[in-house]
């Protein structure tokens, strides 16, 4: 009878996050398909697991994955884990799972700590509706290229950075993104766990001397929407928008606040256009 293949989460950084049923999991399972076995005797030492492990990285996930997917075939449970999060999440993990399918061998997951959802979830930035991006190419032109390609998204972005590659990284960005928010999230439930809310041109400013350390995810705002309205000019924008402020009595920019919800055209436009308006001045 054929094993099971489980797909553990381990905890990105604080030992504490691990779950009892992760670790009954990695107890009761027959060996582990390990990112790097120095990394993960470390963790079964913490909980006193003692396991067989098979190595299992990008550069040997085809070879590896026929003989994982054998030992499974006759019968042996396997568990895959990698160095820290979630196995099989932009991780060559994604591979061994397909090939566990194709030879109809069942797969189970056991929830653990992700980079990606931790870090959107203290970002700041919009959760309805997120992109990841994984981690972009060395390459520049496929960097580029990869940035190019999501410049128009309006849902907030993740990706996976290096340290050494930050700085190239958040010029890439803001020449592509032009001046957008951000939150540099690092070193996510350790000691030093930071998260830098500020904009991709003050950034590319403070960092550019002084690199951050650590494991980083940043999180970017998505593209502003465009207007989809064809019933208003802007023009009649700022009509609506000082008639409002006098007829309610409110500011300026509360004014264009309201005239943008109704027009679909952007409050800082109308704002823009109105206060260049004779007519405005007694509003301002």
């Amino acid at each position: 009878m054929s094993g099971i293949l489980y797909v553990v989460g381990t905890p990105i950084g604080n030992l504490g996050d691990m779950s009892p049923r992760a670790v009954e999991t990695l107890q009761n399972v027959d060996f582990l398909a390990v990112e790097d076995t120095r990394v993960t005797v470390k963790l079964l030492n913490h909980f006193g697991i003692k396991k067989s492990m098979v190595s299992y990285f990008e550069h040997n996930k085809y070879e590896r994955g026929t003989m994982i997917c054998q030992r499974i075939l006759n019968g042996e449970n396997c568990a895959i884990v990698t160095d820290a999060g979630m196995p099989c999440i932009s991780d060559p993990g994604e591979m061994l799972v397909r090939q566990c399918y194709e030879n109809n061998i069942t797969v189970a997951v056991v929830p653990g700590a992700s980079a990606v959802v931790s870090a959107l979830a203290i970002s700041g930035l919009p959760t309805a509706r997120f992109t990841f991006e994984g981690f972009l190419s060395v390459d520049k032109k496929e960097r580029r290229q990869h940035l190019e390609e999501v410049r128009n998204e309006k849902r907030t972005m993740l990706f996976y950075e290096a340290p050494h590659k930050l700085n190239t990284t958040l010029k890439d960005m803001l020449a592509t993104f032009g001046n957008r928010n951000i939150a540099i999230v690092r070193e996510l439930t350790k000691i030093h766990e930071e998260v830098i809310r500020t904009t991709l041109e003050k950034a590319v400013n403070d960092y550019a001397e002084n690199p951050l350390k650590g494991e980083i995810v940043l999180v970017i705002a998505g593209a502003e929407k465009e207007s989809t309205s064809d019933s208003y000019t802007v023009e009649q924008a700022v009509t609506m928008a000082i008639a409002v402020a006098r007829k309610e009595n409110i500011s300026l920019s509360e004014a264009c606040k309201s005239v943008a919800k109704l027009t679909g055209i952007k409050k800082s436009l109308i704002y823009k256009k109105t206060v260049e308006r004779d007519d405005s001045d007694e509003l301002s």
